[in-house]
């Protein structure tokens, strides 16, 4: 079979299975990767990345090099997403695909499978040490995918996409690993940022209450404590008794500001306090934080260092701490600032 017939067989298979039409989160992981070819690469090579924060690292690491596409962008929730045919167009047209994992992108699970047959596939996540990992479910645990929350955490993830990048382009491998260093040192401004600035939060209201359960991370490694309304996935649904317990918790620690996310509805949190004014007590939203998307693409918050820095500045001032009004690096928005 030559490549042209094979390649036409390989693109009717997976929007077939579009069609269909993935529900539930896929456990297939994506098979073993052929070995880079680059005899004849041409630069920059064509990298496409499921979600922003994985493509901003890349991207910082690359640099020139490559060309990186994002799937999804601000606003766009992962857990929810389903691949579009022009998702799969890009996907095929890559050189090399990155992934954050650990069921993060779960309805793309085979798709992502289906192209490791064909092309290098690289997770970024899943090959954190296990006892690193934060798990959840009583009766079959799984990993919290949200690791980008804690900078050390998602520094690891730089070093993999880092030996990823090196594994693809040897190359070049010397030009990928000091721009990844270069990197690291400011990821490691923004934890101490991010250290700095939790432990001006008196602490009895080092309590974040979120619309979903995607700030596990930061909460461990900062000293927060921290309420999802929905799970971990928002496919999960937030019924009247995790509303009623959470207002109950609310009004008896005397907690005044909840949070919204930019990816995520916020007619529960609207609900939320609601319910806590029907029982007397105020209670506000403290700002909009980004959990499974950055901000968007040309902005400051529309990278990962933005992000963060974003995230921490708002529930910083929300929570009643101390920080700058502008963020760590005075480039956040106005409309971002927070209060």
């Amino acid at each position: 079979m030559n490549k042209k017939l094979l390649g036409v067989l390989i693109a009717l298979a997976l929007l077939a299975s579009l069609v269909l039409g993935t529900t539930s989160c896929s456990e297939t992981k994506p098979a073993a990767k052929p070995a880079p070819a680059d005899e004849g690469r041409t630069y920059p090579y064509q990298v496409v990345a499921t979600v922003g924060m994985v493509g901003d690292i890349v991207h910082a690491i690359a640099g020139e090099r490559a060309k990186v596409t994002m799937l999804m962008g601000a606003g766009i929730d992962p857990h929810l997403y389903t691949p579009t045919r022009d998702d799969v167009a890009k996907l095929m047209a890559a050189d090399v695909i990155f992934y954050s994992g650990l069921k993060l992108e779960g309805r793309m699970g085979d798709t992502l499978a289906k192209m490791a047959e064909s092309k290098p596939v690289f997770s970024v996540a899943e090959t954190l040490p296990k006892e690193y990992l934060l798990f959840y479910g009583e009766t079959e645990k799984h990993a919290d995918p949200h690791v980008w929350m804690d900078v050390k955490g998602w520094t690891e993830a730089t070093k993999q996409a880092t030996a990823s990048l090196c594994e693809f382009d040897p190359e070049n491998a010397t030009e990928y690993e000091t721009r990844s260093a270069a990197y690291q040192v400011e990821l490691a401004k923004l934890d101490e940022y991010a250290r700095s600035l939790f432990s001006t939060i008196p602490e009895e209201s080092r309590v974040l209450v979120t619309a979903h359960d995607a700030f596990g991370y930061m909460a461990r490694a900062y000293g927060l404590e921290v309420e999802g309304i929905q799970g971990i996935s928002t496919e999960s649904e937030a019924g009247l008794q995790d509303i009623s317990r959470l207002v109950g918790m609310l009004k008896d620690r005397n907690i005044r500001s909840v949070f919204v996310e930019s990816s995520v509805s916020e007619k529960n949190v609207r609900a939320l306090i609601e319910g806590a004014k029907a029982r007397g007590h105020e209670v506000r939203v403290g700002g909009e934080l980004f959990s499974d998307a950055m901000g968007p693409s040309g902005t400051y918050e529309g990278t990962y260092v933005g992000m963060i820095d974003h995230n921490v500045t708002i529930i910083t001032r929300g929570l009643g701490g101390e920080a700058p009004e502008k963020g760590m690096q005075g480039r956040l928005t106005s409309a971002n600032a927070g209060k």
